[in-house]
């Protein structure tokens, strides 16, 4: 049962219309935080509890500098944006994770979040074309994997099991997240993630204030985080296309910000992030789920936060007003963001 307050629904912030009607409503709800921890704009309840999934991956990843794996193994950008990343399963992420998990003297067969195709359509094609089965290494997930046996190797644990909650990797990264979050993560609000490590759940409005801190190295924070998230970030920002991949939005919308933005989706309509030249952290929950609907949102946060520029407009419009089209190439309608968002601001 979801955790939103049945009193008042939250607002609808994206819609699909169709003809001269909107045919499909999408409510959701946001939050803008800056660095000092004050709420900028927000719509819907933000105080409900919200599972991130993949987009506090960054997060995740400050327990490769908290257990000293970066300095054990001489991780670079590189391997620190693949850490952070839901990719998309191309040649050059495959090739990624495998230097990763050289440098930390593990295999593929070390990895313990499952296989699936590529999700990149041509990477599928390739894949199948060579005759070849998807292996743990094109599940999008490997990049945040091998960063995590790379954790389990610089405590000197067994990394066996290492997606498991009680596990040593997954109990510091877990105080990792805590920490950024200022908030204690119950096992009354956890589950299993599409990859197999737990996911914790907390308020939208924490999400958002501890993506603030990252990107400002909040003096709340300790002097290993701060500097930590800096570097992740830039190196996100820096490494895009090793975050999603080829078209994926998250990679576009990084490069077209020109290292201004932080961007990290997860599943079932999350986005999490920081405009980095304002110091503002802000996550976002589109009620049903839909991804699509969640980069309409996004890209209309986006848009309503900054100044448009010849590099952003368009990727932003992209998904501001996502055009669909039948068999016949008919264009039958559009997933659009609701213009009411800049009015939140």
């Amino acid at each position: 049962m979801s955790n939103q307050s049945k009193e008042k629904a939250n607002p609808v912030l994206a819609e699909f219309v169709r003809g001269n009607m909107s045919e499909n409503l999408h409510r959701g709800s946001f939050c803008v935080v800056d660095a000092q921890g004050k709420i900028i704009a927000s719509a819907g309840d933000v105080d409900a509890m919200v599972y991130p999934r993949s987009a506090i991956k960054s997060l995740q990843a400050l327990a490769l500098f908290q257990s000293g794996a970066v300095e054990k193994f001489n991780l670079t950008d590189q391997d620190l944006a693949l850490a952070c990343s839901s990719h998309l399963g191309e040649q050059f992420h495959v090739d990624g994770v495998k230097e990763i998990l050289a440098k930390i003297d593990l295999t593929v067969d070390d990895l313990e979040c499952g296989a699936h195709q590529p999700t990149h359509k041509d990477a599928r094609y390739e894949l199948r074309g060579r005759g070849e089965k998807p292996s743990a290494l094109h599940n999008n997930c490997s990049g945040k994997h091998a960063g995590m046996l790379a954790v389990a190797k610089a405590l000197g644990v067994n990394h066996k099991g290492y997606i498991e909650a009680e596990h040593p990797v997954q109990v510091l990264v877990r105080e990792c997240v805590e920490r950024v979050l200022d908030f204690k993560l119950s096992p009354d609000f956890c589950g299993r993630d599409g990859c197999s490590i737990p996911t914790w759940g907390a308020p939208l409005k924490s999400f958002a204030a501890g993506f603030a801190k990252m990107s400002s190295g909040s003096n709340t924070l300790p002097a290993l985080y701060a500097n930590a998230g800096d570097r992740l970030f830039n190196a996100a920002a820096s490494n895009a296309k090793f975050i999603a991949g080829t078209d994926g939005f998250d990679t576009d919308a990084m490069n077209a910000f020109e290292g201004d933005l932080m961007l990290k989706i997860g599943a079932a309509g999350v986005f999490c992030g920081a405009l980095r030249g304002k110091n503002w952290g802000f996550a976002l929950k589109c009620d049903d789920g839909s991804m699509d609907a969640a980069h309409a949102i996004v890209a209309g946060l986006l848009n309503a936060m900054s100044v448009s520029t010849e590099e952003t407009a368009p990727v932003l419009r992209s998904k501001m007003a996502q055009v669909s089209k039948n068999w016949r190439g008919f264009e039958v309608g559009q997933l659009q963001s609701h213009e009411d968002i800049a009015s939140y601001f």
